[in-house]
């Protein structure tokens, strides 16, 4: 597994909710009764697209589990503070109670050392996820969010591009994938071996999605097995991973829709907005700075390519390779 935010804004989706008849993904305006109303059960993309693009697809996954994974996630956004290098507090927001709960503070949080180094904070809406730009932005940000996914999860012949959505874990599953955590400890017996559509491995990454999924880290650092029996809880994972940050790599949400640009390091490093990026931040040890034969990177674009025509839309400009971009 590779290692591992945004509100929308009310006026776009207001004058976007005509625009989008056979494309749509995100919240309904506020009601007037002060709290938001439920996601819509938007047409993100139809059944019958979703069925087209993974013709080979594993049973598990089904369109009603991805479009339950994006309506429930999508009422969770988390304001994510770092004090120092790596103390951090998780407040995390219902949207449908507005209510707030923290769900992490690190034991240094109120430590006299880590007080004086400046915060920083961000907040990741995970309602914002293929939400929050025009419309073949975010169309654009589904192709490249279902082309890892597929790569990630394909079990069948090179450039047929039909064989995505097949694995549930990874070939391997006797390796426990044990990291160092204080707050996500690994749990006696259980495997954190790369699971679900993104493949989430390590203790510490199954800690970090349960909080923000679940609002408690145990759920899945007890039972990482959910993301293997439970479709919806899967998508959610791959929602997760899509949206957040890590503490060095942005979110390939914030490199699809344009929000990330490059500083002078990255700049020094080769690194520019574009399906390349994602591919850096999901994989970039093993698939970036490699030259343009690298075959998981070679394959990530095909799968990107072949799913932006069945969209019916194209990425011209795109940056699509990371073939001379120095891995995090």
């Amino acid at each position: 597994m590779k290692h591992i935010i945004l509100s929308t804004k009310t006026i776009f989706l207001l004058a976007s909710t005509l625009l989008l008849l056979s494309f749509k993904c995100g919240n309904k305006a506020v009601p007037a009764a002060d709290k938001p109303a439920p996601p819509v059960a938007f047409n993100l993309i139809t059944e019958k697209q979703f069925n087209d693009l993974f013709p080979q697809r594993d049973p598990f996954y089904t369109y009603p589990a991805f479009i339950k994974a994006i309506k429930e996630l999508g009422m969770v956004k988390v304001k994510i503070t770092r004090r120092a290098v790596s103390v951090y507090q998780f407040i995390r927001t219902d949207k449908t109670t507005g209510k707030a709960t923290t769900i992490r503070q690190d034991v240094d949080w109120n430590e006299a050392w880590a007080k004086v180094k400046p915060d920083s904070t961000y907040t990741i809406d995970y309602g914002a996820f293929c939400a929050e730009s025009d419309p073949l932005t975010n169309k654009k940000e589904l192709a490249a969010f279902f082309a890892n996914v597929a790569h990630e999860t394909r079990h069948g012949m090179n450039g047929s591009y039909t064989d995505g959505l097949m694995l549930k874990h990874e070939d391997n599953t006797s390796l426990d994938y044990f990291g160092d955590s204080d707050e996500y400890p690994p749990v006696k017996g259980k495997k954190y071996y790369g699971r679900g559509p993104m493949q989430l491995s390590y203790n510490g990454n199954y800690g970090y999605a349960s909080d923000c999924i679940f609002g408690d880290h145990k759920i899945l650092l007890n039972n990482p097995d959910l993301v293997t029996t439970d479709p919806v809880v899967a998508f959610k994972a791959a929602i997760y991973f899509w949206m957040t940050p890590q503490t060095h790599k942005p979110s390939a949400h914030d490199v699809m829709i344009g929000k990330w640009k490059p500083n002078a390091a990255d700049k020094a490093a080769g690194r520019a907005p574009g399906f390349g990026m994602v591919i850096n931040i999901i994989n970039g040890a093993l698939e970036c700075n490699l030259g343009e034969n690298n075959v998981g990177m070679v394959d990530r674009i095909g799968f990107y390519q072949h799913f932006l025509t069945k969209l019916g839309i194209s990425d011209a400009n795109c940056v699509c390779s990371c073939a001379k971009m120095k891995h995090y």
